[in-house]
């Protein structure tokens, strides 16, 4: 069945500024057409959504209960299915997912560390 797709302003501005700001950081080595790539790649992904990316249950705790989650290897994607039409509600740059994990991980050893060893 085709799918209609609605990328929120909050996402789009989300990908947006996350490119706008790597250029800045990288001013002499990222060039305009690499940024031009990188904004396609995001937005192609978002249109694989219930078309070639697996639906998942959100693991962003601020995702929880607000509708599915799908990724590629750049961008995490919540959305919603309304009939044939995919709303894309928020996303987040796997660089960011990185950092979440490396929170939890830090959180789950600090807990193990206190409870088995008292440490």
């Amino acid at each position: 069945m085709p799918y209609n797709y609605i990328i929120s302003p909050r996402a789009s501005n989300i990908i947006n500024s996350f490119y706008r700001n790597v250029a800045k950081k990288y001013k002499h080595t990222y060039s305009f057409e690499q940024m031009c790539k990188n904004l396609r790649e995001a937005y192609i992904g978002a249109y694989q959504i219930e078309n070639g990316l697996l639906r998942r249950n959100p693991t962003i705790p601020r995702w929880k209960g607000k509708g599915y989650m799908a990724n590629t290897n750049k961008w995490y994607y919540l959305y919603t299915i309304n009939n044939n039409t995919i709303s894309i509600i928020d996303v987040c740059h796997a660089q960011n997912m990185h950092e979440s994990r490396e929170k939890k991980i830090d959180r789950i050893v600090t807990e193990v560390l206190h409870r088995h060893f008292n440490i």
